[in-house]
């Protein structure tokens, strides 16, 4: 009777014991929640029809009213200037989304929203660069929106400006990042900035995102950890590149930067600046494992 008894507890132990593993063995199992690329494909599709964004196009115009549509509700700021091109004096704007966090300090995420200016009157679409990471930072802000974030405030950055006029040089390209880096220097945001990631051509259906020398080597390093989190790191990293974009501005004020670019788009390249960076060439895979890294370097940066 004792032995009875006692087998008795001792069985409904080793149930509870199996089914409790079984729970644990199903949780482990289970895929972490993504983030929403087919949403951030469908943004990016309407900013593509759009057409060609060259600055002081119908395009750019309809791009700037379609950022401040979608952010009307947002605490969203203008910082428009004229540059000085080689084309002569061009009227620029900057778009930045304001998310507010519950500790002092600011993660940057940005992108570009023009179109290489020369190619004006090919129907260029720039459906990869400059509309990949544009729709990216759209389905971002809906991470953001509504609620106050526990960890640092996110500012999401359209940036106007970043192609060249009449070819890449220090003073004819990044126009806009080259701008706002000077006004937040003046103004003291600079020190504010924990981290900076910028997106740039992210949605080619062939993903593969350079590891860019002129980077901040540890925030790199987060993001590569951020990307291991959900399996994807054989998308990150494979290839070693030094690129000169939107962050270099920021970079060479301190402000650590992370260039989140895929600079191999088609075979050698072939599809970048030209007509053939259309919407056929990206994919909502491309864009959910890009998002996901975002958000889950945004979780690292926090307790930092």
């Amino acid at each position: 009777m004792l032995s009875a008894r006692i087998s008795r507890p001792l069985a409904a132990g080793a149930l509870l014991f199996s089914l409790m593993c079984g729970v644990a063995r199903a949780q482990a199992a289970a895929p972490l929640p993504r983030f929403d690329g087919d949403r951030a494909l469908a943004y990016t599709r309407g900013f593509v029809a759009l057409g060609p964004r060259w600055i002081g196009s119908p395009g750019h115009a309809k791009a700037e009213a379609f950022l401040q549509r979608q952010f009307a509700k947002d605490d969203l700021v203008k910082d428009s200037f004229t540059a000085s091109t080689p084309a002569g004096p061009l009227a620029m704007t900057n778009y930045i989304v304001k998310f507010p966090g519950n500790k002092d300090g600011i993660i940057v995420l940005a992108s570009h929203y023009d179109t290489n200016y020369p190619l004006k009157d090919t129907g260029y679409a720039g459906a990869n660069d400059g509309g990949s990471s544009t729709g990216l930072l759209l389905a971002l802000a809906n991470s953001f929106r509504g609620r106050k974030l526990d960890g640092y405030s996110v500012w999401l950055v359209f940036f106007d400006g970043e192609e060249a006029v009449k070819g890449w040089t220090d003073a004819d390209s990044t126009y806009g990042s080259r701008h706002l880096a000077a006004k937040w220097q003046a103004d003291g945001t600079l020190k504010r900035i924990k981290g900076f990631l910028l997106a740039d051509m992210i949605g080619d259906r062939d993903l593969d995102v350079d590891r860019d020398l002129s980077s901040t080597q540890w925030l790199l390093d987060l993001v590569g950890q951020a990307a291991a989190k959900f399996g994807d790191q054989s998308y990150f990293f494979q290839r070693e590149n030094q690129v000169g974009d939107d962050h270099t501005p920021f970079l060479q004020r301190g402000v650590p930067c992370a260039d989140i670019i895929d600079f191999d788009y088609g075979y050698q390249n072939s599809f970048w600046h030209t007509p053939q960076d259309t919407m056929d060439k990206l994919s909502a895979k491309s864009l959910t494992i890009v998002g996901d890294v975002f958000l889950e370097t945004i979780r690292l940066l926090n307790p930092r």
